[in-house]
């Protein structure tokens, strides 16, 4: 678990590990016998080891999905690597890679030209989590220790600042370990509610109590697919295919992910069946991917006015300034096509 744990601190800039194992979509026997010579090479950059939160995209490779959308899919797996996921997409290392909101309108700030084509999770995982009994709502946590990684500063703090009163004394850093949180109970740290807490009740014989970010606010996107807007001009087809065939994959994961567990797990061998299964579980449990626009326009579903609330909401905080045209760091082209379209055979 000591992966899983690390993996917090670098998912929030999306680095990668060029060196890790690379997955093409060609590579499936089980894949029609279509020449890799007559499919668009495309490469995706996830943010961190293989694992449950990458599923549907291993999926697509594993299931066809892509080769039948005449893609050949790179799967450049994530890791504690520089440069950003940002350098790579931009400097054209990566064809698309797995962002989130906040990041995307940041880039959107500084001039760099990304932009986000889906969002498959509707809920952002980050969670908080506490001692049992020791909190029934996240407005309890207002004045206890929290561990906290560098990045929060500019994702979920300041919005836990304004809206619960919390305070910047609260805070401690967060290396990414559970033992100083195991070690004191009045103690909460962060997590990924598909991953932490299955580690704490592995580790330290405890059920914690979990607080899911999302459930109370905190409206970012997350596992988006970002591309270069280049790319988005020169050959929509392209980005049409990839979100349409990257969409799939996670309906198909969802109803059975057997084939992309194969895949992730060779990719990284540290990952168990049963972290796996419990990944599965959380996205399905805490409606990371099919809930709100999602349920009826499709996995990947973004709007408007979720990307205006997520811009308002982090203004209001201070972490971006209110001059920044937010809408140029998404677009709806590619998705919201409605269930039905993407469950087609």
């Amino acid at each position: 678990m000591i992966h899983r744990f690390h993996r917090r601190q670098f998912i929030q800039y999306g680095s990668i590990c060029m060196g890790s194992s690379l997955l093409a979509a060609c590579t499936n026997s089980n894949q029609p016998a279509n020449s890799s010579s007559q499919l668009d090479k495309v490469s995706f950059g996830t943010n961190w080891y293989a694992q449950a939160e990458h599923g549907g995209f291993y999926q697509a490779i594993a299931t066809g999905i892509y080769q039948q959308h005449g893609l050949d899919v790179t799967i450049k797996m994530g890791g504690p690597q520089i440069p950003s996921g940002t350098q790579l997409l931009v400097g054209g290392a990566v064809d698309f890679f797995m962002g989130y909101g906040i990041d995307a309108i940041n880039a959107i700030a500084q001039g760099i030209p990304k932009i986000t084509v889906a969002a498959i999770f509707q809920k952002d995982p980050q969670c908080l989590i506490s001692h049992p009994n020791t909190a029934k709502t996240l407005a309890d946590l207002k004045g206890k220790p929290i561990y906290v990684s560098a990045a929060a500063n500019v994702t979920y703090w300041p919005f836990l600042k304004l809206k619960y009163g919390f305070s910047d004394d609260q805070k401690r850093p967060y290396n990414f370990n559970p033992a100083p949180f195991l070690a004191d109970k009045t103690s909460t740290q962060q997590g990924y509610i598909t991953s932490e807490p299955y580690a704490i009740e592995k580790q330290g014989g405890i059920k914690p109590t979990v607080f899911l970010l999302a459930d109370y606010g905190y409206s970012t996107y997350a596992t988006t697919i970002e591309t270069k807007k280049e790319l988005v001009e020169k050959n929509p087809d392209l980005v049409q295919r990839f979100v349409d065939a990257s969409i799939k994959g996670w309906y198909s994961y969802l109803e059975n992910p057997q084939p992309g567990n194969q895949l992730i797990k060779k990719d990284n061998p540290e990952m168990t069946d049963d972290q796996l299964t419990y990944g599965i579980q959380k996205l399905k449990e805490c409606g990371i991917i099919t809930s709100g626009t999602a349920e009826q326009q499709g996995i990947g579903a973004m709007s408007e006015e979720r990307w205006k609330a997520l811009y308002d909401s982090m203004v209001n905080a201070g972490v971006y300034q209110p001059n920044v045209n937010y809408k140029n760091a998404f677009t709806l082209q590619f998705v919201n096509k409605g269930v039905d379209y993407y469950k087609k055979s």
